[in-house]
């Protein structure tokens, strides 16, 4: 009984109410801040700095001037649906009228409401509705759609991520997108299939380049992700140009490099749908070696028939895959390309190519404007 008229005193069923109140508020907060929330928190701070700003204008116009009023209007621009844009513009509307009437007409002096200011919150109330009307087609909310551009960037690099591998065996991976943007036409996707003795890594180079290519990259990095192992290393890149041309896109085409290695004996086959070849650093003699496979573009059409190229990692052997954005430009050759690669690579070899791809894209290629992608396997001496 006691326990029970503690529970029912005023203190204690105010301590119920505020929690209901501060987790309702919270809940709201996040639905709001998520897109599935409504608006009306923003629209009434919103509608609240109108007047605010009007008397501001009216007591000094000085220092408050009347096209001041596009400031809540670019920002419920930016947080408001188009049919609460509609009542704050209107708001805004009144407010002009009511500041011309007390400050009266513009020709009787400075700071007051002049056809351009009219002009000028007009403007930005009509590109403000469109940014509203695009968000309302897109279905994705302004405080929404960056956390789903840092989404989708994230989830690139997550696919991009290389296994770990066995001792004695280094690999390193370094991309850098065009103009330096976070999104990028080439990606890597690799996993250690049959039962973690091979490596399968695969490099990929998206026509086009940044934000164009950004898309159709995540696309194909997660279905590549999901071939890659499920199918036996011959017949993945036939697989991966029949997707390309179901996809039926107008630059649908990609280069491809596949590797399979076996972390054991170091045997290696590279197949190759059109992409520049690869690298291979031999301990032994210190010369570089293209490793060249026989295939097509993916997406170009279909039965194409990519052939490998089979080779042997020996200790202190180097292998190098990359996309043409670090080798080839408008004034420069592949082949030129990749002589400065090489030349650049030797400075390396005595340090166990530790932390070198992203200096070799940096020496190489830093103010290229494409794409560029450096993967490294080295078995270590």
């Amino acid at each position: 009984m006691e326990v029970r008229a503690e529970a029912d005193t005023f203190t204690a069923r105010m301590k119920k109410r505020l929690h209901r109140a501060r987790i309702t508020l919270r809940k709201s907060g996040v639905d709001y801040f998520r897109g599935d929330g409504s608006d009306w928190v923003a629209l009434a701070g919103l509608l609240l700095t109108v007047p605010v700003i009007t008397t501001c204008t009216i007591i000094n116009n000085e220092w408050f001037s009347p096209s001041a009023l596009v400031l809540p209007i670019v920002a419920g621009g930016l947080l408001l649906r188009p049919a609460s844009l509609l009542g704050l513009y209107a708001a805004s509307a009144v407010a002009l009228i009511v500041e011309s009437v007390r400050l009266g007409p513009y020709t009787e002096g400075a700071a007051r409401v002049t056809p351009g200011t009219v002009l000028v919150v007009a403007a930005c109330g009509f590109f403000g509705l469109l940014i509203a009307q695009f968000r309302s087609r897109v279905g994705v909310p302004w405080r929404g759609g960056g956390t789903m551009l840092f989404d989708l960037r994230e989830r690139i690099r997550v696919q991009s991520k290389l296994p770990k591998l066995p001792r004695g065996w280094h690999r390193e991976m370094a991309l850098r997108p065009a103009g330096g943007q976070s999104f990028s036409g080439d990606f890597v996707v690799a996993a250690r299939t049959n039962g973690g003795r091979t490596l399968e890594a695969v490099l990929t180079d998206v026509s086009g380049k940044g934000m164009d290519a950004g898309s159709r990259a995540l696309l194909l990095s997660g279905a590549f992700g999901g071939l890659l192992g499920s199918l036996p290393p011959h017949a993945f890149l036939p697989a991966a140009n029949g997707y390309l041309l179901r996809q039926d896109w107008d630059e649908g085409f990609a280069t491809s490099i596949h590797l399979v290695l076996d972390l054991e004996t170091g045997d290696y086959e590279l197949f190759s749908a059109g992409h520049p070849p690869g690298l291979q650093l031999s301990a032994g003699s210190g010369r570089w070696e293209e490793k060249t496979g026989q295939g097509p573009l993916l997406g170009v059409y279909d039965g194409a028939q990519f052939d490998p190229v089979k080779g042997v990692l020996r200790p202190g052997d180097v292998l190098m895959l990359f996309t043409d954005g670090l080798v080839e430009t408008s004034d420069r050759d592949i082949a030129e390309g990749m002589d400065r690669l090489t030349g650049e690579a030797d400075r390396y070899v005595a340090g166990g190519f530790h932390g070198a791809a992203w200096h070799l894209i940096e020496a190489v290629a830093k103010d290229v404007n494409d794409d560029r992608a450096l993967l490294l396997i080295c078995r270590e001496a």
